[in-house]
């Protein structure tokens, strides 16, 4: 997760939403045991300088950021070949995990990358915000994020004016954008257009999944990352936000695979240190969300950050920079 999420915990878990009246929660269960005969997970790639988002693109390649390096590459899910995508973008800076390019998508055929924590705020010079890649060595900004969210700031506690975004997903010909340390979600339109669509409390709001007008998001909570703190949460324009599942900490990620089925990904158990460090190696793990609430482990992973799937393979990349394909997923 992004340093500087807020260190207070909070009685109300999800204060307010823009888009639905008030919520009422049922904590879920918390998730069943692996079974024994379960998935197959291969490593594809490694060696990226600072795994963290991802998405597949338009020819069914799996992109990658690489948040030390400033770049996005290109993944064949078959082969594992990395190709070079795109260069210049601002790299994170190094004793910060999970900033500079933190999550790329496309709107047809171009694709955006949302950067974050390379501001003034913390001793940058770059823009925090989401990025036009218009060629491998060419990028535009086009929204500003870290500017609207410096003057629009959140009711939570903050630290980082600039916010500490950690997905980004296409919707209506924008973006959806989360903010983990302003506990929000923002639309972001391609004219640099900003607007505060859903507010939370210190739940620290991770990656997204869309499923028709209805928003998925997976919910890290605050340190120390209890396992009832880690949720994911749906909302739409009619729906009214509820949480669909928890139990298990520290999930940064949500993903639909085939067969409606919704997956999660937690990072693993918290390590201790400064709020927004990664869990302690070994301990993440790959996720089925049941009807009831509950969460199946399905796989022990290594601090992975985002999910993607292709096919019945789903793909997800970790801190380490390795790129895994796992295979025989249950439905």
């Amino acid at each position: 997760m992004p340093r500087f999420l807020s260190r207070r915990r909070y009685a109300v878990p999800l204060a307010a939403v823009v888009l639905a009246p008030t919520l009422a929660v049922l904590l879920a269960p918390p998730a069943t045991s692996a079974p024994p005969d379960g998935p197959t997970v291969t490593l594809l790639a490694s060696g990226l300088k600072g795994g963290s988002g991802s998405t597949v693109g338009p020819d069914g390649a799996l992109y990658v950021t690489e948040w030390e390096a400033g770049r996005v590459s290109r993944i064949n899910p078959r082969t594992g070949r990395v190709r070079p995508f795109a260069r210049g973008l601002p790299p994170g800076p190094p004793a910060i995990p999970y900033s500079g390019a933190v999550d790329v998508a496309f709107l047809d055929d171009t694709a955006y990358v949302l950067v974050t924590l390379v501001g003034p705020d913390l001793g940058g010079e770059d823009v925090v915000g989401i990025y036009r890649v218009d060629g491998p060595d060419c990028v535009t900004v086009v929204a500003d994020i870290g500017a609207w969210s410096a003057a629009h700031p959140p009711e939570t506690d903050y630290e980082v004016p600039t916010g500490a975004q950690y997905a980004l997903e296409p919707y209506r010909g924008g973006f959806l954008v989360t903010d983990s340390h302003h506990n929000r979600v923002l639309r972001v339109e391609l004219d640099g257009d900003i607007r505060e669509v859903a507010t939370f409390g210190n739940t620290a709001a991770a990656g997204l999944a869309l499923r028709g007008n209805t928003v998925y998001v997976a919910e890290a909570g605050p340190i120390p990352h209890l396992p009832a703190d880690g949720r994911v949460v749906a909302f739409g324009p009619r729906k009214a936000p509820a949480v669909v599942a928890a139990g298990v900490p520290l999930l940064v990620d949500v993903e639909f695979g085939r067969g409606n089925t919704l997956y999660a990904l937690s990072n693993g158990v918290w390590g201790g240190g400064v709020p927004g460090d990664p869990a302690r190696p070994d301990t993440g793990s790959l996720l089925r969300v049941n009807a009831d609430g509950t969460l199946t482990v399905l796989a022990g992973l290594d601090r992975p950050c985002s999910l993607e799937f292709i096919g019945n393979a789903a793909y997800v990349v970790t801190l380490g920079g390795d790129v895994l394909k796992i295979d025989g997923l249950p439905r």
